[in-house]
């Protein structure tokens, strides 16, 4: 057992790396060469840097946009023994500046941190004196403007390179077509192009689209026929516990899921569906970023994504135990409406994106030319209502403004409540003495928390109550004596989105938008959207080689699919029906035929032609012309 697999048993219980895992890993550790992991959803991504990290001196910056997933993923590693921290918006001056510190002395294993962080001057002062092993680079398909979710503080992760030139960087993500491939090799100044890449196809996968109107009645049917785990995503909250409640009055075990709930609420519910307490989770999008239960039998779509990047992902958390599992899509006619409106909505009127900048401005008092660094509780119902807004154009314009990188905008960012003790451990005891009173609380939070007197520790006030076998309500107050007696730095949890400055307020009308840009993205977003349509409304092409092809591979028809199997009603075999499939299509598109010709020039049985020939009329891939003739049909 060499090195690598020693740490991946000692720490993750698995005595075999999955396929391209140790190979990526040799290659940033032993080669000492910048590269670009392309796995799929479930393939072991953050895997690679861990245990690359891990075998290496120094510590590793992960750099990753989402925030849930950090802190996920620094809870983990701490399980594990292992240390880890984080930098995100939100967090205080003196809480990052501690944190910073840390790592300068070689305390973390694993620093993870937002891109939007890595512009300030007190992270590339303190980065320089760090010992870095690892830039890794999660969701790398941000940097590129080509990919589905561009963020324009992926752009500056380059910069870092200047200052840690000796670093190898690790780029990880899960879908990328090939323009994004080479487009994030460049954006991160790899020294020469090298790429990992597994086939995107899922054997074990099927996926299905099916046309229905009545989509409830349909995703119960599902249920009652394929039995298991389950993930419905829809688009909005109010769905989320509209379909889960319609689930559980028709006997099925069901709960809901979306970005709003409280942290608690979030784990509880997670922890049912994991532990199988729960058999359906009915979500947004929100749920599935590092969850990985590998039993899932059916991911079921009631609305259409965004993109197929965005639809392979959430698909692709189905069967990740190899054995059958379904992908279905449920598809109506007013569904191509919904996804058009969505592009208005998106891509707001360039001045009705200046007029939400102006108002931001005014809301939070700024005056013009300042606020840089700044940052701001939002609530955004209250800013809608002010200045009599529709809250889902004024979030578009928030997002188009991040992308300009005006501002940073954090959703629904949930900070626990947090602790540091600001005495010595000498001081503190002469104030037990003082004061009595305090004694029995202060020895239970050192009883219950380490390290709060180097660092900021997050604690939990239910839990002390619980320990202490007393209201909420006191705890409160003794966390808020302790700090304004200078003993303790208090924290308290809060959930709210946050507005941060990341330049400072310009004048009126004065936010430079280039019509091109804007113009580029809403083109970019169109065909994204268009590309969804096209999978959703084909009746002709297998669903899997849709997919694949969309990321640039090339594979055979999968011969499950719901396409696949009104070809196997035919009792052609495949080799037969592709056979037949390339003389008819070769033929037709060089001049029409009438069947007769057909029948007399392919060497094959009759029915089997005239069984292709009619499905493919049915899926307008043929067209007839007068006199009995027909012609290829490409759309």
């Amino acid at each position: 057992m060499n090195r690598y697999e020693q740490i991946l048993t000692k720490y993750w219980g698995y005595p075999k790396f999955r396929p391209l895992q140790e190979e990526i890993i040799r290659s940033v550790v032993d080669a000492k060469k910048d590269s670009l992991a392309l796995l799929p959803t479930g393939g072991g991504k953050s895997i690679i840097f861990q245990v690359a990290a891990l075998a290496t001196e120094g510590i590793c910056l992960v750099i990753t946009p989402l925030i849930a997933l950090m802190k996920d993923q620094v809870e983990n590693l701490q399980k594990q023994g292992i240390k880890a921290a984080a930098i995100f918006s939100g967090m205080r001056k003196r809480e990052i500046d501690i944190v910073l510190d840390n790592c300068v002395y070689g305390a973390y294993k694993f620093l993870y941190i937002s891109p939007e962080r890595l512009e300030t001057e007190l992270f590339k002062a303190r980065v320089q004196n760090m010992k870095v092993n690892l830039i890794a680079v999660d969701e790398a398909h941000c940097i590129s403007q080509w990919g589905y979710d561009f963020r324009p503080a992926y752009l500056k992760i380059a910069r870092l390179r200047d200052l840690l030139p000796q670093v190898q960087v690790l780029a990880l993500t899960a879908t990328a077509t090939p323009i994004v491939v080479d487009d994030i090799q460049e954006k991160l100044a790899f020294r020469q192009k090298n790429v990992f890449q597994q086939s995107f196809e899922r054997k074990n996968l099927v996926y299905v689209v099916r046309t229905v109107e009545d989509k409830s009645n349909y995703l119960l049917k599902i249920l009652t026929k394929v039995s298991g785990s389950s993930v419905v995503y829809v688009r909005n909250r109010k769905k989320t516990r509209d379909i889960a409640y319609f689930l559980y009055q028709k006997g099925i075990s069901a709960d809901y899921f979306h970005a709003g709930l409280k942290n608690e609420q979030k784990d509880a519910k997670q922890q049912a569906w994991k532990q199988g307490k729960t058999r359906v989770i009915v979500s947004t999008n929100a749920f599935g970023m590092g969850i990985d239960k590998a039993n899932v039998r059916t991911v079921i779509h009631l609305d259409l994504p965004d993109s197929l990047e965005a639809y392979f992902q959430e698909a692709g958390r189905a069967g990740r135990d190899g054995k059958t599992a379904y992908a279905v899509l449920l598809y109506s006619n007013s569904d191509k409406v919904k996804l058009n409106q969505r592009i208005a909505n998106t891509f707001p009127e360039i001045s009705f994106i200046h007029k939400v900048y102006n108002a931001l401005g005014n809301f939070f008092q700024l005056s013009v030319g300042g606020g840089k660094g700044q940052s701001f509780d939002f609530k955004i119902a209250e800013f809608a209502a002010r200045f009599k807004m529709p809250i889902l154009l004024i979030y578009s314009s928030l997002k188009f403004i991040q992308q300009e990188a005006y501002i940073e905008f954090s959703e629904n960012l949930f900070i626990r409540s947090k602790i540091q003790f600001l005495v010595k451990r000498d001081d503190l005891y002469k104030f037990q003495v003082a004061n009595a009173n305090f004694d029995y609380f202060i020895k239970l939070l050192l009883r219950s928390y380490t390290g709060v007197f180097s660092t900021y520790a997050a604690i939990d006030e239910a839990f002390l109550a619980k320990k202490a076998n007393t209201k909420i309500d006191i705890i409160y107050g003794c966390l808020q004596a302790l700090a304004k007696a200078k003993i303790i730095s208090y924290i308290p949890q809060r959930k709210t989105p946050i507005i941060i400055y990341t330049e400072e307020r310009l004048p009126e009308n004065s936010l430079p938008i280039s019509k091109k840009n804007y113009a580029d993205r809403k083109k970019r977003y169109t065909e994204r959207i268009n590309a969804v349509i096209d999978y959703a409304s084909s009746t002709n092409k297998c669903r899997s080689q849709i997919l694949i092809n969309y990321f640039g591979q090339e594979v055979s028809r999968c011969g499950r699919c719901d396409v696949c199997g009104r070809r196997n009603e035919l009792n052609l075999s495949k080799y037969e029906f592709d056979l037949i499939l390339d003389q008819l299509k070769e033929m037709l598109r060089q001049q029409p035929h009438t069947l007769d010709e057909l029948v007399a020039q392919i060497n094959c049985n009759q029915t089997k032609i005239l069984n292709v020939v009619r499905w493919l009329q049915d899926n307008h891939k043929i067209k007839n012309l007068q006199a009995g003739k027909m012609v290829w049909h490409d759309r």
